[in-house]
């Protein structure tokens, strides 16, 4: 098994707006989007973020091997409940996931 962020090139996470994250897989290869692609599950990254799956948004776009996650943020930006203004620490928690 490999953690995600060793297959990729590059995960990002940020604001999209003050109501939603976004979560960028940039995959770098048809083999790795594929395996990308695959082995990760809307359910699972919502299971992470502690999320229902319904809310979440998927895009996977093999023309540029990326696999996208679009998910409510758990506080409105900006609020005192808001633990991160940029949302960029969300990267972080789906490059540790593991692949089979």
């Amino acid at each position: 098994m490999a953690d995600l962020g060793s297959i990729v090139e590059k995960v990002r996470s940020k604001n999209a707006g003050p109501f939603w994250l976004t979560i960028d897989i940039f995959c770098g290869s048809p083999e790795a989007f594929f395996r990308v692609s695959q082995g990760v599950s809307t359910e699972r990254v919502a299971s992470l973020f502690k999320t229902d799956p319904g809310q979440m948004k998927r895009f996977d776009i093999p023309s540029l091997n990326v696999v996208k996650f679009s998910l409510p943020r758990p506080a409105v930006q900006g609020t005192r409940a808001d633990r991160d203004m940029h949302g960029a620490s969300y990267a972080a928690l789906v490059a540790e996931m593991t692949l089979n």
